[in-house]
């Protein structure tokens, strides 16, 4: 073996043993237990172990609040991600644009949503929607518009939910948009301002194509973590009103760790985890395409 390959199996080793033991384990784990039974009695004995096949996602596709949970999921995400990305590429510019002062200051400000636990802000969030006591119903109600019971309200608590994530998250992807930005040359900038082309021509032309790269990570990892929503329905609305709320992981919680339907929630994650998959892959084929 030459020393460079020795020298480059030393160096992937540890990385190829993470992914083993932390990713492809379990999910082998998860696909096998999705085609089982395991349920309360199989925690008391094995033995009441059965093998079923497909039996848990046939029934997984067959029941109507799965299809409910699903497209809450995919509401949120559709609305949700695209919402997340454009606030923080506006936040990023607004941070980065030489005229800003203060720019660590106003970096760690919008930053810090992200550090903030979220069962604690979520729990801020619904007093601020409060429909009697919350703040924004009264600064509604001060400048003459109509009230809503935010969370209370099927057509409202999504919506809800939404802005709430686009609040917390967006913070990490403007981060991740001012490197870019960093990294776009200015002589570009200089050449079409030179050419006679205003601040627009240059934000389509020079800096959104720049950060083509940037765009395909934060979709992805924007996409990863909504298709996967629990923590914020779970605590500001447990799902309700009518499972206007419930998200698919959250359907998984409740079956597995409520009801102990293991082997029925671990089907549930497995087909979330297709998703997530395919999401990750068509993402990656249109920025391809866009090249």
């Amino acid at each position: 073996m030459k020393p460079e390959t020795r020298a480059a199996a030393l160096f992937l080793t540890p990385a190829l043993v993470v992914l083993i033991v932390f990713f492809f384990i379990p999910v082998i784990a998860g696909f096998a237990l999705s085609v089982t039974d395991f349920d309360l009695y199989s925690i008391g004995d094995i033995h009441n172990l059965r093998f079923i096949g497909l039996h848990n996602y046939a029934t997984v596709v067959r029941n109507d609040v799965f299809w409910t949970a699903f497209f809450n999921t995919l509401y949120f995400s559709i609305v949700g991600g695209p919402l997340t990305v454009a606030t923080s590429l506006a936040a990023a510019l607004l941070v980065n644009a030489k005229v800003a002062r203060w720019k660590a200051i106003f970096r760690t400000i919008y930053f810090a949503p992200v550090v903030t636990t979220l069962v604690a802000v979520a729990m801020v969030f619904r007093f601020l929607y409060h429909p009697r006591f919350g703040v924004i119903n009264l600064l509604l109600a001060k400048v003459g518009l109509p009230q809503a019971d935010w969370l209370g309200d099927p057509r409202f608590a999504m919506p809800a939910i939404v802005l709430f994530a686009v609040w917390k998250n967006f913070g990490y992807n403007m981060i991740i948009f001012i490197a870019g930005l960093q990294n776009i040359p200015e002589d570009l900038y200089e050449a079409a301002r030179i050419d006679g082309a205003g601040a627009w021509r240059q934000f389509r032309h020079i800096t959104l194509p720049m950060l083509g790269p940037t765009f395909l990570f934060v979709g992805i990892v924007t996409a990863i973590g909504y298709l996967q929503l629990f923590a914020e329905p779970y605590v500001m609305t447990h799902g309700g009103p009518v499972n206007k709320t419930l998200s698919a992981v959250m359907l998984m919680y409740q079956q597995g760790f409520k009801w102990w339907r293991m082997g029925y929630a671990a089907a549930i994650a497995f087909l979330l985890f297709l998703v997530i998959g395919a999401a990750t892959v068509l993402q990656m084929q249109l920025q391809e395409r866009r090249r």
